[in-house]
């Protein structure tokens, strides 16, 4: 991760750096404003590159190259489940939306955790969650994305792997937009950009979901 750095303000950066220290643990969700990215013109080939992206085919169960990488992959599975189990009670449900985080998370080249991380600041996991201007379901998706790279039906925002699928795919875009700078990419996520009471809150939700060694 602090390869992602690169790139913000000297002070910005400095403030950031120093808040995301053992300090950042104590940010609660409530204190960032969830769901603000803003409308920006696309060029013709980002546009069909990012509908190609969420074209929105049910994902094929998780594959893996040997028997290592299944288990680990079960057993984040696993522990992940248990400490989501008070903000979604019914297992089936749960692990549904683990699976599918997983998938959408994996193929877009970002980290579950920091996935995760965004969920819980941005929506506090709950489905069917809007913003004050208007954001949508767990990852707070903006309906003008609906217009912009999927099929212009807003209502699908709030389908789960459309959801994950449309918020995994515009945060991998920031990070390409922002040369791999993290911070600036959270903050373009959240309509922020270049503040860091966001990315700090990120990222400290993104510690509680890494799984210990």
């Amino acid at each position: 991760m602090s390869g992602a750095l690169a790139g913000c303000g000297q002070c910005t950066r400095r403030a950031w750096l120093v808040t995301t220290g053992t300090s950042a643990c104590g940010l609660l969700a409530s204190n960032a404003h969830a769901g603000a990215q803003v409308e920006e013109p696309l060029a013709d080939a980002v546009r069909s590159a990012l509908s190609a992206a969420v074209a929105a085919d049910a994902p094929p169960r998780p594959s893996f190259a040997d028997i290592e990488q299944r288990l680990a992959y079960l057993r984040w599975l696993g522990w992940t489940s248990e400490r989501l189990k008070k903000r979604k009670s019914e297992a089936r449900t749960r692990i549904e939306f683990l699976e599918t985080l997983w998938y959408e998370a994996t193929r877009a080249g970002l980290e579950p955790a920091l996935v995760l991380g965004l969920i819980q600041v941005e929506s506090g996991f709950r489905k069917y969650a809007v913003s004050s201007v208007g954001a949508r379901g767990y990852m707070q998706i903006m309906p003008f994305w609906a217009r912009l790279i999927g099929d212009g039906d807003a209502a699908k925002l709030f389908h789960m792997q459309a959801n994950l699928r449309f918020g995994c795919v515009i945060l991998r875009h920031y990070l390409e937009r922002e040369r791999g700078d993290l911070f600036m990419a959270l903050g373009r996520y959240n309509g922020s950009r270049g503040r860091p009471e966001y990315p700090n809150a990120v990222l400290a939700s993104r510690r509680q979901w890494l799984m210990s060694a």
